[in-house]
């Protein structure tokens, strides 16, 4: 497998022979205004450019997965740009219809096992926060990939740490994961993703995994740096094993 970071939490994943593009956004940098109530009120979103083209980044994708449908995740500029026929997995029901509002024809939820050209997906559960701000952070998911000659790779979407990400890992023991990891708050309600002591909790639980951290410095709303972050992995002593990618680097397992 390849999994190539393009910036926040969107990333190319090739396995067993098919490219995924996951939550896509694709506007130029500073298209948005900043997310209220939060840091950096003066930066428009998203903060940094694409590493490369919007036609290099799509170009050959399979199918697109949508985790949840927050801006940063899939965005106006990439409902513009993505074919509306590509296959596009989406969490539930409600996304679904709304994904096909935005004129996409070939649209599917995750379930626990679907299955994609050979490829088992399975739909895993996260928490989008603690507490209150889960009920406006709204519901999100992971997905599990599976195939006979691929590693286990789990990419665990916009959640914190909690019992639910030690099932996954526990049940699928994946030996790669995809951590969100910009500790993202408002300035109420705490974390929205994780910080460095949940993307530590997860090294505990998966130590034999290579852990991959995206979602960082993209957004008005980061709290957690890339550099701070790489601090804390080489105090840790656990940078073999956790990678904080810049915006264009990849990873082949």
């Amino acid at each position: 497998m390849n999994i190539k970071q393009i910036r926040n939490a969107t990333i190319i994943v090739e396995y067993a022979g098919k490219k995924f593009l996951i939550d896509p956004m694709l506007a130029d940098k500073g298209t948005y205004p900043p997310f209220p109530n939060s840091l950096r009120q003066d930066q428009f979103n998203p903060l940094v450019s694409l590493p490369t083209s919007i036609e290099n980044i799509i170009k050959g994708i399979d199918a697109v997965i949508v985790t949840h449908l927050h801006l940063d995740h899939f965005d106006d500029a990439a409902k513009e740009a993505l074919p509306k026929d590509i296959k596009m997995f989406v969490q539930n029901e409600e996304d679904a219809t709304e994904v096909k509002m935005a004129g996409f024809q070939n649209v599917e939820v995750l379930q626990e096992n679907t299955v994609f050209e050979g490829i088992q997906l399975v739909k895993t559960k996260g928490e989008h926060g603690r507490g209150e701000i889960l009920k406006l952070a709204g519901l999100v998911c992971g997905i599990v990939f599976k195939h006979s000659n691929e590693q286990t790779l789990y990419v665990a979407g916009d959640t914190v740490w909690y019992d639910e990400v030690q099932e996954v890992i526990d049940t699928h023991k994946p030996e790669v994961i995809v951590v969100n990891g910009g500790d993202n708050q408002f300035f109420e309600g705490g974390s929205l993703i994780m910080g460095k002591e949940d993307i530590y909790e997860v090294y505990k639980a998966a130590s034999n995994a290579q852990i991959i951290v995206v979602h960082m410095e993209a957004v008005n709303h980061w709290n957690l740096s890339k550099e701070e972050l790489r601090g804390f992995i080489n105090e840790k002593g656990i940078s073999s094993t956790v990678s904080v990618p810049e915006d264009g680097e990849s990873y082949t397992f």
